[in-house]
């Protein structure tokens, strides 16, 4: 199982009711979230831990884990609420309302934290659930933990500076789980914000000795690309109307993941051996499916049969 651990929350999209009523409507996400489902339907034996709410928002966020094939069943389950975000609009730039105080997901800690199965072979983290306290340092423990026990610990910041309230905090954590991970997947922007100006693929490289075995760098339309100690390789995505791009970098993660488990080299061993052509074929599906996800709006991945 490859599990996902990190934040599920309901995005209150805006929507005009048929009486011309302004309304909002509820629609399950969360980068990490939407990692879980993208596995789930390109099917990949698919997990997801976080804290989920007994209340009517958290049953959404079951229901749809369920409906694409995602075990919730090490989820810390509690009566405190789902974490909303209202999404509002001006001009096309979307601004956002976030209530996350005392909510399932954030009040989660170390004492909720599941024993990992032997069947968990990789955990995968991220998103905005290692910004706040106390979730943040739950995950990084948990980081710890399956690392310790030599399963393959995947990160991607997925850095949101507007949520963030203790940058030098929150820099150091993600400093401590970069060199905690077997796989770092970063984008441009979000390797500039941590390590400032300079040349992307080599900063890229220079994670590599930090600790992780493979880095994948995603610049949007010019594609990703992937650097282990060993190889590197490129990919271009395919050319696709774009609706919007969110889900997309989730949806990357999922197919990159996906890719190494089915060739066999989602372990330590696995990702050292990595050669150039398993390389490019576990990017590839990530593009291909980041590709279908950012075609339609919102964080809709794709199944495997639409591939």
């Amino acid at each position: 199982m490859i599990l996902c651990a990190g934040e599920a929350l309901i995005d209150m999209l805006p929507r005009d009711t048929a009486a011309g009523e302004a309304a909002f409507a509820p629609y399950a996400g969360g980068a990490v979230f939407n990692t879980a489902i993208a596995l789930g339907r390109l099917g990949a034996p698919a997990g997801f831990f976080s804290g989920l709410s007994r209340d009517l928002f958290g049953q959404i966020l079951t229901g749809a884990l369920t409906a694409s094939k995602v075990d919730a069943g090490l989820a810390a389950l509690s009566d405190r609420p789902t974490t909303l975000a209202f999404v509002t609009l001006s001009d096309g730039q979307a601004q956002y309302a976030f209530y996350d105080e005392n909510t399932a997901g954030r009040m989660l800690t170390e004492a909720d934290l599941p024993e990992l199965p032997d069947d968990v072979a990789a955990v995968f983290f991220g998103g905005i659930s290692l910004v706040a306290e106390p979730c943040g340092s739950a995950y990084e423990a948990l980081m710890a933990r399956a690392a310790a026990s030599g399963k393959v610990t995947m990160i991607d910041p997925n850095i949101r500076p507007g949520f963030i309230t203790d940058e030098a905090a929150y820099r150091a954590r993600i400093d401590r789980m970069l060199a905690m991970a077997d796989i770092v997947k970063i984008s441009d922007e979000d390797l500039h914000w941590l390590r400032g100006a300079g040349d992307a693929a080599g900063m890229a490289r220079a994670l590599l000795a930090e600790g992780p075995r493979l880095v994948c760098l995603t610049e949007g339309a010019k594609g990703a690309r992937g650097f282990t100690r060993g190889t590197e390789a490129a990919v271009t995505p395919p050319q696709v109307q774009v609706a919007d791009t969110v889900g997309a970098g989730d949806t990357f993660n999922a197919g990159v993941l996906a890719a190494l488990h089915a060739a066999g080299q989602l372990s330590r061993d696995g990702l050292d051996t990595l050669d150039a052509a398993a390389l490019n074929a576990a990017l590839s599906l990530g593009a291909r499916s980041a590709a279908v996800t950012v075609s339609r709006a919102g964080a809709n991945p794709p199944w495997a049969d639409e591939l």
